[in-house]
């Protein structure tokens, strides 16, 4: 599959104005610095004002951590998506929501993929635990227990972590950073707050469908490293078990 730039229409890119600019707003205060300055670096190719060109994305991302967006027709399967990350692929929808549709979506579209996910891996500690990411999953290929796990500690770092900055919680992850409304929910402390724990987060359900009740803190994005190598001994344990 590709993305075919002539498909746009001068709707699509009202919608993706004003997302832009609405949530690059929103989150001068609540999104965290490192995924501020990255999405700050990505201006001549991420902007409010043009269509993310993904050819043009991939080329920006030759000079910085060499990920390159795959482009899907939707939901993959958990363990394509693993091998994608692997080879530091990252995948994403083409399609936009339409202007009624801003708040609130049953399944990802261009702006969480692209606005959400895409800027932090410029950042080469988040980069190298995102390919980790990948690499430990393709280790547990047609094992569905040890990919749940997996599933969730991706659901409450990728998706939906927050960051310890000075004091304050900042979000860093996607689900959080291209949503309006959850980001204000969590700025609001209106949610659980938990200090981050592999062994709480690889246990914890979640559903995908609703607002988070529960969130983890993560104090640097290096503690992410130190988690991802924690699962690994921890699930490698259970298969010897």
């Amino acid at each position: 599959m590709q993305q075919i730039m002539n498909n746009y229409t001068s709707n699509d890119l009202l919608v993706w104005k004003t997302l832009f600019e609405r949530q690059r707003e929103n989150l001068k205060t609540k999104g965290c610095k490192i995924y501020m300055d990255c999405l700050d670096s990505m201006t001549s190719v991420l902007n409010a004002n043009e269509i993310p060109n993904f050819e043009s994305i991939n080329k920006w991302f030759e000079r910085s951590t060499e990920w390159k967006i795959e482009v899907v027709p939707g939901m993959i399967p958990v363990e394509d998506f693993f091998d994608l990350l692997a080879e530091k692929r990252f995948c994403s929808s083409t399609w936009l929501r339409s202007m009624d549709e801003l708040d609130y979506l049953k399944e990802p579209d261009m702006f969480h993929d692209i606005f959400g996910h895409i800027p932090l891996l410029a950042n080469p500690t988040y980069s190298e635990f995102a390919h980790r990411f990948g690499k430990l999953g393709q280790c547990f290929k047609g094992n569905v227990p040890m990919l749940n796990q997996l599933q969730r500690l991706y659901w409450f770092t990728i998706e939906f972590g927050l960051i310890n900055e000075k004091g304050d919680v900042k979000a860093f992850g996607a689900g959080i950073i291209s949503s309006f409304g959850e980001t204000n929910r969590v700025a609001a402390e209106d949610c659980k707050i938990i200090p981050f724990d592999i062994g709480a987060v690889l246990l914890k359900e979640f559903e995908n469908d609703v607002l988070q009740e529960d969130y983890f803190i993560i104090n640097s994005l290096e503690e992410l490293q130190v988690g991802l190598q924690s699962a690994s001994v921890r699930l490698a344990r259970k298969i010897v078990q």
